[in-house]
């Protein structure tokens, strides 16, 4: 039977968006394969982790009849990836075998029974349903995903805080040592929602939602193109996203987010606003002669200066002078140099604001005229 007929770049690419879930090596090797299944026309691709679902569909040329089978989705786009981009490939079943066809080239894939895959039970009590520009949730992602945890013990910080409310959503992430929050205000009015997304649909979500005219319709007064807005649901334990013809269900963490207003400081008296650009440049030169495990710079603002020191335990050591319109008292401070980088190659405005009490209060990052977004460092001594 032949299962589909397509050409190579849009049945790669349908491949392509669901596979970043699949792990290599799994305890159920059934999780490596994708289930392609053939219904009414439509070919309809499914991965999953147990955790996270996600299932696209696409038209495409096939003989009539349902069917369905799972075969292994790294191997299956390897092999399309080296296939020319306008050739049209065919995949065909016959036993437990799936031949895939291209040009003069032919291979013959092992597969596993669909009956077999196991998709992530949905639950029965999803909320209300509500809409977010793509380009909105993308942005706020962006802006506050390298402040998540990795396999911390404290499992509610291995993800992002999700809060809707009113037209306002913010999303926060913390790993305990800084602190990120990105707002934005909608046209819309949203449910109230507080739930924390897990680290890997965080970043899955980052690799597929679209941030603007790519993909996307011509908006019918000629302005800039916007792709379709994501469509998203929560239940107790899980959400459910439906955008660009894909639908994403995932499990949320459980546990108690921790209380991020009273993290982020209000009174502090110093703010020093400086070109984003100079300051990371500084700072990358700086970092190359920290020592490997604790990643410290001495920042020390003066009026009219910031000078930026480091060294290692080969007593090897950096320093760096910038420019800066600060008339305040002496500040010296110590940080790990990976945070603040981090902050700086994650924005894109020219300019950024850092506001400081002493050297053992927390450092606060925002951007001028953009209330949206605060960045919140802890102090190192050094």
């Amino acid at each position: 039977m032949i299962v589909l007929k397509a050409p190579q770049d849009k049945l790669l690419a349908a491949l392509q968006s669901v596979s970043g879930i699949v792990e290599r090596r799994h305890t159920l090797p059934i999780l490596a394969n994708v289930m392609i299944r053939r219904h009414a026309g439509q070919c309809e691709f499914t991965t999953s982790d147990l955790e996270i679902q996600v299932r696209t569909s696409a038209a495409m040329d096939g003989d009539k009849g349902d069917f369905s089978t799972t075969v292994g989705a790294r191997k299956l786009i390897d092999i399309l990836r080296t296939l020319p981009p306008d050739q049209t490939v065919t995949l065909s079943a016959a036993q437990n075998k799936l031949t895939l066809q291209g040009g003069k080239s032919r291979f013959t894939l092992q597969t596993l029974p669909a009956d077999d895959f196991p998709l992530v039970q949905e639950a029965a009590d999803f909320g209300p349903t509500f809409s977010v520009p793509q380009k909105t949730l993308k942005g706020l992602i962006d802006q506050v995903h390298f402040a998540m945890a990795v396999h911390d013990i404290r499992y509610y910080l291995n993800g992002i805080l999700f809060v809707a409310e009113g037209r306002t959503l913010t999303l926060v992430a913390t790993d305990g040592h800084r602190l990120a929050l990105a707002q934005a205000t909608l046209d819309v009015e949203m449910p109230k929602q507080e739930v924390i997304l897990p680290r890997k649909t965080v970043l899955e979500l980052q690799r597929l939602l679209k941030d603007g005219a790519k993909d996307a319709k011509p908006a019918k007064d000629g302005s800039e193109a916007e792709a379709a807005p994501i469509a998203m649901c929560f239940a107790a334990n899980q959400a459910r996203f439906t955008f660009s013809g894909m639908e994403f269900v995932t499990k949320l963490v459980e546990g108690k987010f921790p209380d991020f207003n009273r993290v982020i400081p209000k009174n502090h008296k110093q703010h020093i606003t400086l070109g984003r650009g100079a300051l990371l440049t500084s700072l990358q030169r700086a970092a190359i002669l920290t020592s490997e495990k604790f990643k410290g710079v001495r920042m020390n603002f003066e009026p009219g200066a910031l000078r930026i020191a480091s060294n290692n335990a080969e007593q090897e050591e950096a320093k760096e002078e910038l420019e800066i319109d600060y008339s305040g008292p002496s500040i010296e401070i110590g940080f790990n140099v990976t945070y603040l980088m981090d902050v700086l190659s994650n924005m894109d405005q020219e300019l950024v604001t850092l506001s400081l009490q002493d050297a053992n209060s927390s450092a606060l990052f925002t951007v001028p005229e953009q209330d949206g977004f605060k960045y919140v460092v802890m102090p190192m001594r050094i």
